[in-house]
């Protein structure tokens, strides 16, 4: 009982957290307001397209969204007014609206919500997608965000903090299991697992993210898809600590190099001692880590940029499928 209610208690600390209050009270008032309201702005903010670096923008555009022009989506595709908020993952409908609102609702267009780790076979919509192979049926849009995509304010130095690797997660599959059980009482780890759900051996009380700073190195495991916690544990003054990533989102984890934005384990984690070790005693090199990470964080943080990459991907899904975009 005690263990639940301190639980809860941390999950109410609002430090380091998106408003969540402020995010459901716009996207709901978003829905208040007739779509070709946004239509008409459209063109306008393809105009501002001037304003940023074209080359840059382009080629978020064609990670995101690689589609071949003329692929043929198929008759029962549905249209986006048919993208109707439920009563499960709303932050989905939420996320996909905020865009879909600029465009005819007579476009069709194919939304996979959740954690998406297979290649579909109709070009489609999704939060997550894997890295590796053909993946060009999955288009990513920021969805999700409110979870995935926190940036925060670290203002604890590196060189103040604990020698030692720090998590705390929701521990159901296997590979997260098979690290507790290496790692559990290891001398350099802080580590546990949150749900109460299943085997208690490994059962610890919640952190705050703030508690999450005070140590060098923050655990960064891919769950059912990517690591969530990555996007902060990046744009704090720690080090993300992890095996090459499977799975990607808008945060192109694709694109993230091995101990230079991140400290690289063996997908085994046999190494992560001798790697915990090394990066204790080479302060130089860890912090040059975090300088590539900030950088590597800083192309999200324009929020202006970030909508006009996403109206430009929809719009290439639009263009690619053959189906008319007017402005």
């Amino acid at each position: 009982m005690f263990h639940t209610l301190k639980s809860k208690l941390k999950q109410l600390s609002f430090k380091h957290q998106n408003n969540k209050v402020w995010y459901y009270f716009l996207n709901n008032l978003r829905k208040l307001f007739p779509s070709f309201i946004f239509r008409n702005r459209f063109e306008k903010i393809l105009k501002s397209l001037k304003e940023f670096d074209v080359e840059y923008i382009q080629k978020r555009v064609d990670y995101y969204n690689s589609l071949l022009d003329g692929t043929i989506l198929p008759e029962n595709t549905p249209e986006l007014s048919q993208l109707k908020l439920g009563k499960k993952l709303k932050v989905y409908y939420f996320d996909s609206h905020e865009y879909t609102r600029f465009f005819d609702p007579q476009l069709k267009a194919e939304f996979l919500f959740g954690d998406i780790i297979h290649i579909p076979e109709v070009p489609s919509f999704v939060k997550s997608r894997p890295i590796k192979g053909d993946n060009s049926n999955s288009i990513v849009l920021k969805l999700d965000k409110i979870r995935h995509f926190r940036l925060i304010n670290d203002t604890k130095q590196f060189v103040k903090k604990k020698n030692m690797l720090v998590s705390r997660g929701q521990v159901y599959q296997s590979h997260r299991m098979r690290f507790l059980e290496m790692y559990f009482q290891h001398p350099m780890c802080n580590i546990g697992q949150i749900n109460i759900a299943g085997d208690r051996q490994y059962l610890v009380d919640r952190m705050t993210v703030d508690e999450h700073l005070d140590y060098k190195f923050i655990l960064c495991l891919e769950g059912n898809d990517v690591a969530s916690n990555l996007k902060w544990v990046m744009s704090s003054n720690s080090l993300a600590v992890m095996p090459e990533p499977t799975y990607e989102t808008w945060f192109m984890e694709g694109t993230l190099i091995p101990n230079y934005h991140y400290v690289l384990i063996k997908d085994d984690y046999s190494d992560l001692e001798e790697r915990l070790i090394y990066y204790s005693e080479h302060t130089d090199e860890a912090l040059k880590i975090i300088e590539n990470a900030h950088l590597y964080i800083s192309q999200f943080r324009n929020n202006k940029q970030e909508d006009l990459i996403s109206l430009l991907v929809l719009k290439k899904y639009f263009e690619r499928t053959r189906q008319k975009v007017t402005c």
